[in-house]
């Protein structure tokens, strides 16, 4: 935004210097003008007519947080946490919501793949994106009811001025799981074409962790040099976004393909064996069991605008794949050794098509009106030995409309109704093998009839509203927002249906086809103050839901053989309230401090208890120096202990981090070559994720870990030896 402001002076004055040379110089008359400052950007632009508090992670705070892992990355945020996965994998957490509450925008469309499961990762090119916005609460209104807990948009590739090529390689060195990756870059901008391409390649050993041994199913099981076994992987990723514009029309396609192939951890995989874990010599090896991901997606947008109104219109197809190989075993005498694929434990193929039309109609230059409608459709099927997760079917059309109105010079106003209806067919389906392995075990017969049901035929319908209402007032250093909103959510077909042992979560997780949808009221109010050298914002949220559908411990034991307690999806009242604090200072001259800290308090109102997975009080404190491009930063992060937990969850103590990061940029014209330097944990701190799935067996979070990240930017003009 800033540099077109400035190339719009420029013509403006450039203009305006032509005419008058040529008129007589006897007309000319002297004019002195007063000092322009352009202070304005989009980022502010978007906090002032945005009613949610919105995050935004710049180029800067990307390139010292960059891990190679996103949701990482983006949890330096306040508000903004990470749900670890185990194999340098990880999920977003907002203001202690996750999963499918959060929708994660990649140019338009929401990423849609198997993101039920914690231990399923985000795939998305973490190279392919150095910026994001993260809007914090309910934004059903625009995407619909799974973004109920807020949104995380990437921002799309920049599509340069001039013509040129352009193109970019980066380099990312972990010592933690020896992780080795690079990433190219080529684009091109020629007149009214611009076509990018990508490719990444990730490559990385089995984690270390500071400890000797960790605690499955109440066996403790030995670590060899501190390394969990089997944790490699690799990651391979291609990416193309091309543009076309033309006056007022313009066409984008955006096709990415995501594979991932990444081991389980074989001590917390299945029956407790200590003989699994013995050091097997090669620390990159994929040795079962292990999981494999490919996501392709394809999105066509095309976008036409007119004097005061513009149409948006945009198709897409994403397709993934999930598969979980792990040596045959089976419970059951009847059960026989698949022909095919015998490793093949479970299969998930999930295909998504949306549709999506929005119109942005301008009344005037201080009202604006927008209407949209989006369709969704999903079919899933299954495969494998083992069951988790039938077939289904999911449809979803919604239609909303809002709107913007400034009131004054300083005051601001917005909001919108939405209505969503949606359905979803789960196919039935019935083990024969449990059904005789319950027979040989003499179970009455009305509970053999019972359980040998994986997945009972289901066909819900599903319709609700969701609206917002909220304020935004700005006097010069000083902007409020405030808000309230009513969301909704529809049950997905893991809460509904599944039955089956979970491995990565160890459990037997059921649905319960009787759920309703999700709802919930939503509230928030933020504070912020700028000057010239320090900048200041508050925030606090207050979230309702009379039917919170999570996993609750049943207490029951499954009647699957090795696998334990039964936990079923269940609704409670319940509700969410806390708050972010931050301040940037630049106290001295080149010296900047930054603090920041969030708190999330959760209560589950039937069991008097916190709600799973709550994110512990947690607070950074940033000392840096700049110059040019020149930066040090020191971090101390403080997490407290988590002690309010939900049942079957274990308290995680509090902890004292320290983190250090260099940068500086290497002049070679015309592109500067980028150089970061990380040290994370420095002080190999033995300690606990309370949001990682690894917990649950006493693994702690890796420890120090040093990070090299090179990036190489190289552009240059295209001329045209023709134009005179």
């Amino acid at each position: 935004m800033y540099r077109y402001t400035m190339l719009c002076i420029w013509m403006l004055f450039s203009h305006g210097w032509v005419s008058a040379q040529t008129q007589r110089a006897d007309s000319l008359k002297l004019i002195e003008l007063s000092e322009i400052v352009v202070s304005d950007s989009s980022i502010d632009s978007e906090q002032r007519r945005n009613t949610l508090p919105v995050e935004v992670m710049s180029a800067e705070s990307f390139r010292k947080s960059f891990s190679g892992n996103l949701p990482q990355t983006w949890a330096t945020l306040p508000g903004i946490q990470s749900m670890d996965i185990g194999s340098g994998f990880s999920k977003p957490v907002i203001r202690g919501m996750a999963l499918n509450r959060i929708s994660v925008v990649e140019n338009g469309i929401k990423q849609e793949g198997q993101q039920w499961g914690a231990d399923h990762a985000l795939e998305i090119d973490p190279f392919n994106y150095s910026s994001a916005n993260i809007q914090k609460g309910p934004a059903s209104l625009l995407y619909g009811s799974d973004a109920m807990a807020g949104v995380i948009k990437l921002n799309p590739p920049v599509i340069p001025y001039a013509d040129q090529f352009l193109g970019e390689v980066i380099w990312l060195r972990k010592s933690i799981n020896a992780s080795l990756a690079a990433s190219l870059m080529l684009g091109i901008k020629k007149k009214s074409l611009f076509s990018l391409f990508r490719h990444t390649e990730q490559h990385f050993g089995d984690y270390r962790v500071p400890t000797d041994a960790v605690v499955y199913l109440t066996q403790k099981m030995p670590l060899n040099n501190g390394r969990l076994k089997n944790t490699a992987g690799f990651e391979r990723n291609s990416y193309n976004y091309t543009a076309f514009g033309k006056g007022t029309y313009k066409i984008e396609s955006t096709i990415s393909n995501v594979y991932q192939k990444t081991g389980f951890f074989p001590g917390a995989h299945g029956v407790p064996d200590s003989a699994r874990l013995n050091d097997d010599g090669n620390k990159r090896n994929i040795d079962l069991p292990f999981s494999t991901v490919n996501h392709f997606k394809w999105i066509v947008s095309q976008q036409k605008y007119w004097e005061r109104l513009s149409i948006y219109f945009q198709l897409a197809y994403q397709n993934n794949h999930r598969e979980e190989w792990s040596t045959f075993h089976t419970h059951y005498d009847s059960q026989p050794v698949p022909e095919i694929d015998p490793d093949k434990e479970l299969m998930f193929h999930l295909n998504t098509y949306n549709a999506n039309l929005k119109l942005n109609y301008y009344a005037s230059s201080i009202w604006k009106h927008i209407a949209g409608v989006d369709v969704q459709y999903q079919h899933n099927r299954i495969g494998g030995y083992s069951f988790l997760l039938p077939e289904y079917q999911r449809a979803t059309i919604g239609g909303f409309y809002m709107s913007e109105y400034q009131v004054t010079p300083s005051l601001f106003v917005g909001g919108g109704l939405r209505y969503d209806s949606g359905s979803v067919d789960i196919e039935p389906s019935v083990d024969s093998y449990l059904e005789a392995y319950l027979q040989n075990q003499a179970y009455a017969p009305e509970e053999i009839e019972r359980n040998k049901v994986r997945s009972y035929e289901v066909s819900r319908n599903f319709g609700d509203v969701s609206f917002l209402l909220g304020v935004v007032w700005q006097a010069e250093k000083h902007l409020l927002k405030a808000n309230l909103g009513k969301s909704f959510r529809l049950p997905g077909a893991h809460e509904l249906g599944a039955n089956g042992i979970h491995h990565g979560a160890f459990r037997h997780e059921q649905g319960n086809p009787n759920l309703r949808s999700e709802k919930g009221l939503q509230a928030d109010i933020s504070y912020s103050y700028k000057n010239k050298n320090i900048s200041f914002e508050a925030s606090s949220f207050f979230n309702w839901f009379g039917n919170y559908i999570y996993l609750e411990p049943t207490g029951e034991w499954s009647i699957l053989p090795h696998a334990g307690q039964m936990y079923r999806y269940t609704e409670t009242e319940a509700f969410f309230a806390g708050g972010e604090l931050q301040l940037d200072w630049n106290f001295y001259g080149n010296y900047f401090y930054h603090a920041s800290g969030d708190y999330v308090y959760t209560c589950n109102r039937k069991e008097k208890t916190a709600l799973p997975f709550s994110p512990p009080l947690s607070w950074r404190n940033e000392l840096s120096w700049r110059f040019e491009s020149k930066a040090i930063t020191i971090e101390h992060h403080a997490i407290a202990n988590q002690n309010r937990i939900s049942r079957n969850e274990a308290k995680t103590p509090g902890v004292n981090l320290m983190n250090l990061s260099f940068s500086f940029d290497l002049k070679v014209n015309p592109n500067p070559v980028e150089f970061t330097l990380s040290i994370r944990n420095i002080f190999d701190t033995q300690y606990y994720n309370h949001l990682s799935f690894y917990r649950k067996i006493q693994m702690p979070e890796p420890g120090r870990n040093f990070l090299v990240l090179v990036k190489v930017p190289v552009s240059f003009n295209i001329t045209n030896k023709n134009k005179k």
